[in-house]
Order: structure tokens, then C-alpha cells, then sequence
């Protein structure tokens, strides 16, 4: 099962979304970019790794925690001992602010 590579996301739509699903078979990422699209406020975002999470009590590793990107700004992770990780047991995924517009290319 491969994993979708681009994704638009709007924190009024999910605030949560699930970028690679644990078992789709993503190796050797080599670098995702987090672009902030909206125009006059800053995105704040959440990138996490997470066991199942239909687990009772799934286990959940931030990567980033609540980091401002500031408006039609993007972060970019490039360094693969940070954004590598075993997809057979973990998935990854975003939480956006409530009003945030953003993209996010993963690469590999």
C-alpha cells in the first residue's frame, strides 16, 4: 500500500490528519516540508509519530510540538535520523490549528 505523497490541509475541515498510515510501507523518507498558506496568521502545527490508534491506549511520540510557522513561511525537515521510522508499528500525523491552511510534501 503506497502513502500519498501531498496533502492540503485545513485545520476547519481536520485538525488532526493521518499523513502516512502505519503499515503503508514509507521507507527512506528523505524530507518533508510544511508550507503555511494562509495570509495574515501564523500556523501551528504538531507532527507526531503514533502506534495504532484504535489501540486502548496507543503510544504517541511528537517529532514537533506546537511550532509557529509564520504566515506564507515554510518549515522544512531534512534531516532523516529525525523524520526516519518503523511504518509497520507507527503512523504519522499533523494537528493544525482550528483557522491554519497548510501543505505538506513528503519526500523520498
Amino acid at each position: 500500500m503506497a502513502f500519498t505523497r501531498y496533502h492540503n490541509i485545513a485545520g476547519a475541515t481536520a485538525v488532526t490528519t493521518e499523513l502516512i498510515k502505519s503499515g503503508s510501507k514509507a521507507k527512506n523518507i528523505k524530507s518533508i516540508v510544511i508550507t503555511n498558506n494562509h495570509a495574515s496568521a501564523a500556523a501551528t502545527v504538531t507532527l507526531f509519530l503514533q502506534s495504532n490508534p484504535t489501540d486502548a491506549a496507543p503510544s504517541t511520540f511528537n517529532m514537533l510540538s506546537t511550532v509557529s510557522i509564520p504566515t506564507n513561511a515554510s518549515l522544512l525537515l531534512d534531516n532523516q535520523s529525525m523524520i526516519t521510522f518503523d511504518n509497520s508499528k507507527f503512523g504519522l500525523y499533523i494537528t493544525v490549528g482550528s483557522t491554519d491552511t497548510i501543505d505538506v510534501l513528503i519526500n523520498n
